[in-house]
């Protein structure tokens, strides 16, 4: 299994963050990458078990099963049901610690996935750099003032 470890320092409250991120349907409003993105069978976006679909800016489809939510412990769970990556198994999560010095929190975004060994460098770059990475700078960027 290939896995993606990223974590970053956020300057805002855990709390503050969190409302940004949790929304399941909302990567548009707060990753750069994320062109549209809808709940299908308008299921709520905080329901596990719901599945997101979404383009990127590209116009490439993404579908992802929400599999764990909790306003408590600050994290997310989906797995990739659909994408042009050439990838199985996917499992990613992403959390929210909160760093009591300077009232900030810590990101943590990490995934596991199966592919072909040849491939598992790229994908690695790639998610890590422009998935995990360009979100936290995006969220970063848009708490820092």
């Amino acid at each position: 299994m290939a896995r993606v470890y990223v974590s970053s320092v956020i300057n805002a409250p855990a709390s503050r963050v969190w409302e940004r991120i949790r929304d399941f349907n909302g990567l548009p409003k707060w990753h750069p990458l994320i062109r549209e993105s809808r709940i299908e069978d308008a299921l709520p976006a905080d329901k596990v078990g719901c599945i997101r679909n979404f383009r990127l800016q590209n116009g490439d489809l993404i579908r992802e099963r929400l599999l764990g939510l909790s306003d408590y412990d600050l994290f997310c769970t989906y797995e990739i049901l659909e994408s042009p990556m050439p990838l199985e198994d996917y499992v990613a999560t992403l959390r929210l610690t909160p760093v009591t010095d300077g009232d900030r929190c810590f990101g943590e975004w990490s995934a596991e996935f199966a592919c072909d060994a040849d491939k598992e460098s790229d994908l690695v770059g790639t998610i890590g750099g422009d998935v995990f990475q360009a979100g936290f700078d995006a969220l970063k960027r848009r708490f820092s003032g």
